[in-house]
């Protein structure tokens, strides 16, 4: 499999606080991709400078062929239109309806009808599992498992190659939490998708996930697949996974 992202000694620095020094780690197509870390390890800010949000101090970032230091406005519009990214809160915008907030992107970036916007909308509203009499109802009216699934609609309703999901889980219940894994490998089989996911949820993790990139003390201390990290010396990784071996060696 091709790699659909390459990251090569990648260096980011707050004022005087350097966050990754020198990260490097490639995502294959196809794949679902963890990123982990403690707290303050800089998983969200490295999954914002993959999607363009942040600049990077040093290094390269590579997506779908896209040298992101380097990339030209009319690419980099090209580009965006090729990813959809579901942010922790969802980032619903409050004063548009769901059916609304899932058809900005159509409404921004194509030239399509209304009607045919309606029809794309609809689709994605079912394929996340909402109903679409909750097409009309404002983010204050949703659960924050349908916020969740409102978001991911709108993240995919460009027909994206690659989706960015940070901490997909955050603040949901167990059963949400299993349905909401389901839905991502559900979709990530049906649409063809490729993902990066930033995530502190174990069980997310286990039941989701290809390969992760663990990130402690600035650098990777580990990327691969769940197999083998019992086999890293890691203070993170032996807190996090809490010495559960024989779980980490039965998962398939």
């Amino acid at each position: 499999m091709r790699n659909i992202i390459e990251v090569k000694d990648l260096r980011t620095v707050f004022d005087d606080r350097v966050v990754h020094d020198g990260l490097t780690f490639n995502i294959k197509k196809g794949e679902i991709y963890g990123i982990m870390g403690p707290s303050g390890a800089g998983k969200t800010t490295l999954l914002r400078e993959m999607v363009m949000l942040h600049e990077p101090q040093g290094g390269s970032i590579k997506v779908l062929g896209y040298d992101l230091e380097n990339i030209q406005y009319r690419d980099a519009q090209k580009l965006r239109q090729k990813w959809g990214v579901l942010f922790q809160s969802g980032a619903l915008f409050s004063s548009l309806s769901l059916r609304e907030n899932i058809a900005l992107p159509l409404v921004e970036y194509t030239d399509l009808s209304k009607t045919m916007i309606d029809e794309i909308v609809e689709f994605k509203i079912s394929i996340v599992g909402l109903q679409q009499s909750d097409a009309n109802l404002y983010p204050s009216q949703l659960s924050g498992g349908m916020k969740k699934k409102a978001g991911l609609a709108r993240a995919l309703v460009m027909d994206p190659e690659l989706l960015f999901l940070d901490e997909p889980t955050s603040g949901l219940d167990p059963i949400s939490v299993k349905e909401f894994d389901a839905l991502i490998l559900k979709l990530r089989d049906s649409l063809k998708l490729s993902v990066v996911m930033v995530s502190h949820d174990l069980q997310s993790v286990y039941d989701t996930i290809d390969s992760l990139a663990i990130i402690d003390n600035k650098k990777i201390v580990y990327e691969g697949n769940l197999k083998n990290i019992s086999s890293v010396n890691s203070e993170f990784i032996n807190n996090f996974f809490n010495m559960n071996i024989n779980k980490v060696g039965s998962h398939e």
